[in-house]
């Protein structure tokens, strides 16, 4: 089985902050730019596009995550 390292962001709190936010973010979106006096189909494709901000971030934290890790894993030193 591959592992794929998102489990242990933020002290393997992520899988569930990842769920929270994929479910609400897009809800909290759209009703701060409905209040905010949006057009509602613009407010609902700002909420959209917000979903992919959550993954984006995941895989920004991952590759963070890994160079710190791989820094003293190389195999030829300079």
């Amino acid at each position: 089985m591959l592992d794929d390292g998102s489990d242990e962001l933020f002290g393997g709190f992520w899988p569930f902050m990842r769920r929270f936010l994929l479910a609400f973010l897009p809800v909290w979106v759209f009703l701060l730019g409905y209040a905010a006096g949006i057009n509602i189909i613009l407010a609902a494709i700002f909420a959209g596009m917000s979903v992919s901000v959550v993954a984006i971030f995941e895989k920004l934290k991952l590759k963070q995550t890994s160079d710190t890790e791989n820094d003293d894993n190389n195999v030829i030193k300079e």
